[in-house]
């Protein structure tokens, strides 16, 4: 839709990880193995029952604003949405209005800078259930009172890839700060779109688009629409200010209800709960808990290690093996040795792993371990063969690597005459290879090497074998 100008913004809810609801002490499980269970009369919304703010829920919400550079205010309230639904107990939500946690602020996606509007804290609803073949739903009320974030774009963004880069970058920096999990699989994280098409001089009529619940219905989605509302200018009607839901199964979005104003809420502050205030020395205390963000963390890999941009964004994806990379490396100045480790762990480790952890308690192999293993490739102690051999034992039993080499006999061999004798058999065993080479064929040379390695079952030095092949052939 070249023709007309996309605008986007984004509203993205995550269900904070605390152990308690956000007005009662019903534990917040987010896995949820049985219906109704993790309920009280406060979250409910029995008469004659008081809701208490869990403080831990304003920190994460408080610390995601400063994060995002976000101006956290002196006071800030409380106040009360009023609408109906089945999953809603209360007949009424506690939300934020006119006085949200944290105002304004800005993410960096791809060199742009994305304004925020603002960061608030509310209670999450139940969930409908509907089973199939049946004219009934059904009501778990678990997730009700649950901790919600809710934060709030400028509309900034323009195309439906920066709107997931967007989302993909803050659930990163949520599992930073560690205030949410933000699976969008298990509903903790929930992206819902604002999308108009206009000619460049004003902005068109806003949709919503909702049930967006993974990255990639956030751009299908988002894409879809905007070519959905291109078709309806150039047919010459208008875009109906609506609410529509994603299908993913038949890749379109249908129209849900027609977009409420914020009025029809009718909000007014809660009278259950008191007026918050917030001391310099407390927000400051909060921003001194923040650790190094995912944008920081790419540029001191970047810088400090000289690794490559995807390199350095595998560490910054994968927190816990960029911290392991980290505490292999301390020791280390030399750049061949840094590359070689993070090609290792990237690549041979990450394979044994198969998507666990080096976090978990079932991970053996130490950094000091890790560590000595990458010297011993370094200095051409093992060959590329046996390494891979070294570190599946290691994976399996945690062992140092020298140990490993000595009870499994996998010393290298680098002594030229036991070597030589292998080389001229090979030579004499594939005389194409060594015609090839003679007539400047380069992976002529490896072929021999490769051939020399198969049959010392990868014992013997590459340096070694090659310098002998290169000697014996010229």
């Amino acid at each position: 839709m070249k023709e007309y100008q996309t605008t986007i913004g984004l509203e993205i809810h995550v269900e904070l990880k605390t152990k308690s609801k956000m007005f009662c002490a019903c534990l917040n499980d987010p896995f949820e193995r049985q219906p109704n269970v993790n309920i009280c009369p406060v979250c409910m919304g029995h008469p004659g029952t008081l809701p208490v703010i869990n403080e831990e829920a304003l920190k994460r919400v408080i610390k995601t604003g400063l994060a995002l550079n976000s101006t956290v205010p002196d006071h800030s309230k409380f106040d009360r949405k009023n609408y109906f639904y089945p999953d809603l107990p209360k007949g009424y939500q506690i939300s934020q209005y006119d006085e949200p946690l944290c105002q304004g602020g800005f993410l960096n996606i791809n060199g742009r800078k994305i304004d925020i509007t603002r960061v608030h804290l509310e209670e999450d609803t139940g969930r409908l259930i509907h089973p199939k073949g049946t004219e009934y739903s059904l009501v778990d009320f678990n997730r009700a009172g649950v901790p919600l974030m809710e934060l709030v774009t400028e509309p900034d963004i323009t195309s439906a890839k920066e709107a997931k880069d967007f989302a993909e970058e803050l659930r990163l920096i949520l599992r930073y700060l560690g205030v949410s999990d933000a699976d969008m699989e298990k509903g903790e994280m929930r992206v819902e779109a604002n999308i108009s098409i206009g000619d460049g001089k004003k902005l068109g009529t806003k949709v919503e688009i909702k049930n967006l619940n993974s990255f990639r219905s956030v751009e299908y989605g988002i894409n879809y629409e905007i070519e959905r509302q291109g078709k309806v200018l150039k047919s010459g009607k208008k875009v109906i200010q609506e609410t529509r839901g994603w299908d993913a199964a038949r890749g379109i979005t249908v129209s849900q209800r027609k977009k409420e104003a914020a009025h029809d809420y009718r909000y007014f502050p809660e009278p259950d709960l008191p007026p918050l205030e917030f001391t310099p020395e407390e927000v400051k205390k909060i921003k001194n808990e923040i650790p190094e963000l995912p944008e920081a963390r790419r540029e001191r890999f970047k810088k400090e290690y000289g690794l490559g941009r995807e390199d350095a964004e595998m560490f910054v994806q994968n927190k816990e093996l960029g911290g392991y990379f980290e505490k292999v490396v301390s020791e280390a100045s030399d750049p061949k040795i840094i590359k070689l480790c993070a090609n290792y762990l990237i690549t041979d480790l990450q394979s044994l792993l198969s998507g666990r952890s080096v976090a978990d308690k079932e991970f053996k192999i130490t950094p000091e371990n890790f560590a000595e293993f990458i010297g011993l490739i370094a200095k051409g102690a093992i060959s590329s063969k046996i390494a891979k051999t070294i570190l599946q034992e290691m994976f399996i039993t945690g062992g140092d690597p020298s140990n490993i080499i000595e009870e499994k006999g996998l010393v290298q061999i680098t002594g030229e005459k036991e070597i030589e004798e292998i080389v001229r058999t090979v030579i004499g065993q594939n005389p194409q290879a060594v015609d090839d080479y003679k007539k400047g064929k380069g992976n002529a040379l490896q072929f021999l090497v490769g051939k020399v390695m198969q049959e010392t079952h990868g014992k013997a030095s590459p340096e070694v074998t090659s310098q002998l092949l290169a000697k014996l052939l010229s």
